[in-house]
């Protein structure tokens, strides 16, 4: 059963696959303006390093800053953060002003959540009245896919949860020093 019309809260949210590295930055942007918007409490990211996604972007940090309530969860899992804390330092710093939201795992060594026909990077966000997943599906074009559709929220969920299990705590909010 297809999401009501409605649950699509800003106009701006453009369904269906997308193609190139700005149309992936782009749909990062609008499922988090989605996300916002449907007052979601559980959001979930998951990528090699996420060093590709648009994380120093004044407007997605600006996002970020207004859904970071109490009650409130980001989960990032990866399979390392050092290119991330390279890449993109404005949202180290975030995380470091909004470390009580921010989840940050790491996969197990030998895990491959992402091999063999798996999306390359997805995001999963819980709303008021639908579920919407992205999926990167082939980097080497950027091609993925940006849904509302419940089966593609549940398959979402189902590798990410997998994930979940075979990790563990990683990209602490705070450096503790001598």
């Amino acid at each position: 059963m297809a999401p009501e019309p409605d649950a699509c809260c800003p106009p701006g949210l453009s369904l269906g696959v997308f193609e190139g590295r700005q149309a992936f930055a782009a749909a990062i942007g609008q499922a988090l303006a989605w996300a916002l918007a449907q007052d979601c409490r559980d959001l979930r990211c998951m990528d090699a390093s996420f060093v590709d996604w648009p994380l120093s972007e004044p407007a997605l940090l600006a996002d970020l800053q207004a859904w970071a309530k109490p009650g409130r969860r980001l989960l990032l899992l990866a399979r390392q953060y050092e290119d991330l804390r390279r890449r993109h330092p404005r949202f180290v710093q975030w995380r470091g002003r909004y470390g009580h939201c921010v989840q940050a795992r790491a996969f197990d060594e030998d895990w491959q959540p992402l091999g063999q026909g798996a999306p390359e990077a997805l995001l999963w966000a819980k709303g008021r009245s639908a579920t919407l997943s992205l999926r990167l599906l082939d980097k080497l074009h950027w091609r993925g896919v940006l849904s509302l559709s419940p089966l593609d929220a549940v398959s979402l969920r189902e590798q990410i949860d997998a994930s979940l299990q075979r990790s563990y705590e990683s990209f602490a909010s705070t450096t503790l020093g001598l």
